[in-house]
């Protein structure tokens, strides 16, 4: 064997052991939605062997129960029975295989959807980060800083959320134990302390820059003002800025989520959703409602407490995930 062939064995093996491991993340971090949603299901083929009206019923009441959102179940049920008619579906068995395939058409939607980060080739991707307190919103910088900082990245972190108590602290722990750059002042109008550490950034020539922002959506009007002034500021500095707006939403607040969704798609443009704690939730569906309601891609998925638990989003992976014990 030559030594082309021994690389390229070698990569291959490599590749299967990332898929692997990756394939073991989702099972892992989706088995309280598999237990409890795909158990249900189970026990309703069971229940009805033959496909009909109370079935059909009681599996839309199941989707609702797993938080796909009333909207999602509604149009996914209605594609259900138009194909159980066309192809003849009489058995709840077959019928399980189509409600994998039309969970995993509703998600894509006949698009190109891309979980790619949109990073830059010269100077530092920017990307800010927005979302509600708690949710989990400088956690997920930190294993982003740490994804990259893997990948050979040169990485910052700047506190834009300079009002509430702690946060900027927080935020250069995070950034010390990761052993990235970092700018933040506390009490201080976040897009000057934005402007600052965006100057550092580009002195520094940092790859990649997380922008932290403050979750106040109590009062929206003020929060699309100083979006609105973060925006313009980042413009400023560095053209084409930000080169991604992601959305941080805790996946067990379920229904609560969608509404941040919709809230934060109003105020300011959003290019992808970060859902946290899915693997601490049975409510695993609101990765579907979520895309089905503001359709804006989910871009990444946590899966864990684990640096390495924030995973890329990839929905054949999260529908195997969740399907996999009745897949024969």
């Amino acid at each position: 064997m030559g030594i082309f062939d021994k690389l390229k064995n070698l990569v291959n093996k490599k590749a299967i052991a990332q898929e692997k491991e990756l394939e073991e993340v989702y099972d892992k971090g989706l088995k309280k939605t598999r237990e409890e949603f795909v158990s249900k299901l189970s026990l309703l083929g069971i229940k009805y062997t033959k496909v009909n009206e109370e079935y059909f019923e009681e599996l839309e009441d199941l989707l609702i129960s797993a938080d796909i959102g009333v909207n999602t179940v509604f149009k996914f049920m209605e594609r259900l029975r138009k194909r159980v008619k066309e192809e003849h579906i009489e058995n709840t068995e077959t019928l399980t295989e189509v409600i994998v395939d039309e969970l995993f058409i509703i998600y894509v939607n006949n698009e190109s959807l891309t979980t790619k980060v949109n990073e830059q080739e010269n100077g530092p991707t920017v990307i800010l980060m927005v979302g509600v307190n708690g949710v989990g919103k400088t956690t997920t910088i930190a294993k982003l800083a740490y994804k990259y900082k893997n990948l050979g990245k040169k990485v910052m972190m700047i506190a834009g959320d300079t009002f509430r108590a702690g946060a900027v602290e927080q935020l250069k722990i995070w950034a010390d134990k990761t052993e990235s750059l970092f700018y933040g002042r506390d009490n201080t109008d976040p897009a000057g302390v934005i402007y600052d550490g965006l100057e550092i950034a580009k002195k520094e020539n940092a790859d990649m820059v997380f922008i932290d922002t403050a979750g106040r959506l109590q009062n929206k009007v003020n929060l699309m003002k100083e979006l609105e002034k973060i925006n313009k500021v980042i413009e400023r500095i560095i053209p084409g800025a930000p080169h991604e707006t992601l959305l941080v939403i805790d996946a067990a607040t379920g229904q609560n989520g969608i509404m941040q969704a919709e809230s934060f798609k109003e105020i300011t443009n959003i290019t992808g959703i970060v859902l946290t704690k899915l693997d601490g939730t049975a409510k695993g569906g609101i990765v579907l409602a979520i895309k089905e309601s503001v359709d804006i891609p989910v871009k990444f998925i946590g899966l864990g407490e684990k640096m390495t638990d924030l995973q890329t989003f990839d929905i054949e992976e999260y529908i195997y995930g969740l399907f996999k014990d009745m897949i024969k």
